[in-house]
């Protein structure tokens, strides 16, 4: 099956740290993909995964169907990958997937973006209250995904490079912020993300028609 990965691969970016900007000189590559499927496997009774680990550590990737759907929903993992800045491979479908990347938006990621960033911080605080230790890097990412959540929100873009901030990142990964002050920090954030929400212009549901479009393209040009 990771042949699939292998032969048919039309999206291939890095994402995490070192998309992020926060990456150091041990830090991994994680890289994450999208491949198309020939169109005839889809008419076996077992069809092709919806999704794949490697061949390479760190690294994963969806089924063109798959990725759109989770991308629709607003998953904010999924969406950093059509805007993550160091794309290693773009075939001709894989660039028709990053110029309808609009059409996945909607006002949706306000809720999904919320929702990721409250449930790290609930982790994170249980956590503290349970064993007294913090989770810093789960923190970091947590104010991450409300920074993104924000700006998504304002801009129409998904906001992936960081390292405007990076050096007020890696405190709180590092944990030289104070714990205060990181949950005074998120709160501003979601402040921030509640505003962005009630003055976004991004449209309530994100283009399905399009998307649609987009996919039926793949499949009718990958049914040799």
């Amino acid at each position: 099956m990771i042949e699939l990965v292998e032969r048919h691969t039309v999206l291939a970016v890095v994402v995490g740290s070192r998309a992020y900007g926060l990456h150091g000189p041990d830090s991994d590559y994680d890289r994450r993909g999208v491949y198309a499927a020939p169109t005839r496997a889809f008419w076996r009774l077992d069809k092709p995964p919806t999704h794949l680990d490697g061949p390479a550590a760190e690294q994963f990737s969806w089924e063109f169907e798959r990725f759109c759907l989770l991308a629709l929903q607003g998953n904010p993992t999924v969406l950093e990958v059509l805007w993550s800045p160091l794309v290693e491979t773009a075939t001709e479908d894989g660039q028709r997937l990053l110029a309808a990347r609009r059409a996945f938006l909607s006002t949706r990621v306000a809720e999904t973006y919320g929702h990721y960033a409250r449930d790290q911080l609930d982790r994170v605080a249980a956590r503290r209250e349970r064993t007294g230790e913090t989770n810093h890097k789960q923190a970091m990412h947590m104010i991450r995904l409300l920074l993104a959540g924000a700006h998504v929100l304002r801009t129409g873009e998904v906001l992936v490079d960081v390292r405007h901030l990076r050096d007020r990142l890696l405190a709180v990964r590092h944990g030289e912020l104070a714990w205060d002050e990181v949950t005074a920090w998120a709160a501003d954030l979601l402040v921030e993300l509640a505003a962005a929400a009630a003055t976004t212009t991004l449209p309530e549901q994100p283009d399905r028609e399009a998307v649609d479009r987009l996919l039926t393209g793949v499949r009718e040009r990958n049914l040799q």
